[in-house]
C-alpha cells in the first residue's frame, strides 16, 4: 500500500501538497491527519466529494510499503510518526520546502527553498503538461497564497510566482481561495487581541525588538494566528510571540510572527517541537507553564539566532556636525561642497537640533544667510541607540518623515544613520 501523509494541524499548503502528490503518484492514497486548521476543515466539508481521502484509522500501518511525505521532514509532526520511523523497510519519498534540517532521511528527497511545498509539486505537474481542474488549481493556489502571504513574504520566490501564474491559467478562482484563507475575526478574537495589547511586553534580544504575550483563553479559540498577525502590525516590533493556554488544560500553543529582519521564527519553533517559516511558526507544548515557555523562547533567540545587524554596523562615523552659532552661509557651503542634505547641530557633546536643505526654505531673503543655524534648525531631534535594529530605525524615519537619525550613546553623538544607509542594507547593497 502507498499512502501520502502530511503534518498535524494541517494547513492549506499541506492539504494542497497531498492532493498534488496524488496526481503525481496515482496508486498512492491521500491520508489526512485528524488535526486540521479550521479553515481547511471548512474547505474539506464543502469539497468532500471532490477530493477523496482516507483517515489514519482506516490505514493499517503494517500494510504500508511506500510512504510519500509532504510539507514536513519531521517524524514527530506526523500522526503515528514514531511507528512509521521504526519501519526500516519503508520506501520513502519526501517533498518539503522548509529550510531547517531534515530528520526524515531518504534518497528520494525533493527539497528547495521556495515559499510553499505545493509550488515544487505544481512545477512537476506543469513539466508533465498535466491538465488540472479549476477546483484542483484553486486548492493549489490557496496553498501557495497561504504560505507566502499572498506572494508578499520574504520567502516567496520566482518559482512561486510562476506556479501561481500556471494555476490561474488552469482556472484557479482567487475569490474562492481567499474566502477560505481569510480566518474568522469575531468577538472572541477581538477580546484576545485587546488582552494582548493591554499586557504588551517587549525586550531587546540580539538586537531584535521582540514582544511576548501570555494569554489564557476559554475553550477552543480559532483565528489566533490572525490575532498575532494583527498584534505584530500594531506594535511595530521585529517579532511577536503569543503564548496561549486554555483554562483547565495543561498545554499551550505558541504562535510566532516576524518580518524580513533576520529573526527566524520557524527555526525557533522547530527547536520547540513545532515548525514554520522564517517569518511565521507555531508549536504545541504539553505540561509547560506559559512563563517557562517565554523564558525558553528568549533562551533560543539568545543562543541560536544570528544577531541582527545593528545601527552601529551601518552608521557613519565620525560625524560631521555644526555648532548652533554657525552662520547659515557656512552650512550652505558645506552642503554644496560635500553633498550633504542634513547635519546634526551639536552643543558640547549633546545633539540639540538638525539642519537640513529644507530649512533653507524658511529664509525669506538672501541677506538672512548671516544668521545662526539655531534660528532655522529643527529642535525636535529623534535619536537612536547603536544597539537598535535597522527595522526600528526605518520605523522611526517613516513615522517622523525624517531622512537621518543621530546615533547617541550615553548622551553623546557617536554616529549618524541616513535613509540611504537603511535602504542599502535592505537591498543587500552593503560592501562585501
Amino acid at each position: 500500500m502507498e499512502i501520502i501523509v502530511t503534518h498535524k494541524n494541517m494547513d492549506f499548503d499541506a492539504l494542497a501538497s497531498v492532493f498534488a502528490a496524488a496526481l503525481l503518484y496515482p496508486p498512492a492514497k491521500p491520508v489526512l491527519p485528524r488535526a486540521v486548521n479550521p479553515n481547511v476543515k471548512a474547505f474539506l466539508s464543502i469539497h468532500k466529494n471532490c477530493f477523496v481521502y482516507h483517515d489514519q484509522s482506516d490505514t493499517p500501518l503494517e500494510k504500508i510499503n511506500r510512504l510519500i511525505v509532504v510539507d514536513t521532514a519531521n517524524w514527530a509532526r506526523l500522526e503515528n510518526g514514531e511507528q512509521l520511523k521504526a519501519r526500516t523497510d519503508l520506501d520513502i519519498i519526501l517533498w518539503d520546502h522548509h529550510p531547517e534540517a531534515r530528520e526524515i532521511k531518504t534518497p528520494w528527497t525533493y527539497h528547495q527553498a521556495v515559499g510553499a511545498t505545493v509550488t515544487l509539486l505544481v512545477k512537476n505537474l506543469q513539466e508533465e503538461k498535466r491538465k488540472l481542474s479549476p477546483m484542483e488549481a484553486t486548492l493549489f493556489i490557496a496553498g501557495i497564497y497561504e504560505d507566502t502571504g499572498n506572494l508578499t513574504f520574504p520567502s516567496t520566490t520566482v518559482l512561486d510566482l510562476k506556479a501561481a501564474g500556471f494555476l490561474l491559467e488552469q482556472g484557479a478562482d482567487l475569490t474562492m481561495a481567499q474566502s477560505f484563507l481569510r480566518p474568522a475575526y469575531g468577538p472572541k478574537q477581538k477580546d484576545v487581541l485587546f488582552e494582548m495589547l493591554k499586557n504588551e511586553n517587549r525586550i531587546n534580544l540580539q538586537g531584535f525588538e521582540v514582544s511576548f504575550n501570555r494569554v489564557e483563553v476559554t475553550g477552543h479559540t480559532s483565528g489566533l494566528a490572525l490575532v498575532v498577525d494583527m498584534f505584530l502590525d500594531i506594535m511595530n516590533v521585529d517579532a511577536a510571540f503569543g503564548i496561549f493556554s486554555e483554562t483547565g488544560k495543561k498545554h499551550c500553543i505558541v504562535i510566532g510572527r516576524g518580518g524580513s529582519n533576520g529573526l527566524n521564527i520557524g527555526a525557533v519553533m522547530k527547536k520547540m517541537g513545532g515548525g514554520g517559516h522564517p517569518s511565521a511558526g507555531s508549536a504545541l507544548l504539553k505540561s509547560m507553564e506559559s512563563g517557562a515557555v517565554e523564558e525558553w523562547i528568549k533562551e533560543l533567540i539568545l543562543n541560536h539566532q544570528k544577531p541582527s545587524v545593528c545601527i552601529s554596523d551601518l552608521m557613519t562615523t565620525p560625524v560631521v556636525s555644526v555648532a548652533p552659532e554657525s552662520q547659515m552661509k557656512e552650512i550652505a557651503l558645506i552642503f554644496r561642497q560635500q553633498g550633504y542634505t542634513g547635519l546634526p547641530v551639536v552643543a558640547g557633546d549633546k545633539v540639540i537640533g538638525i539642519i537640513s536643505r529644507q530649512d533653507f526654505r524658511k529664509m525669506r531673503r538672501p541677506d538672512l544667510l548671516h544668521l545662526p543655524v539655531k534660528a532655522f534648525m529643527s529642535n525636535k531631534v529623534i535619536t537612536i541607540s547603536p544597539e537598535s535594529s535597522v527595522a526600528k530605525a526605518t520605523r522611526l524615519m517613516v513615522k517622523h518623515d525624517i531622512g537621518r537619525l543621530p546615533v547617541v550613546k550615553d548622551g553623546i553623538l557617536i554616529g549618524i544613520l541616513t535613509r540611504s544607509d537603511a535602504m542599502r542594507h535592505y537591498y543587500d547593497l552593503l560592501p562585501a
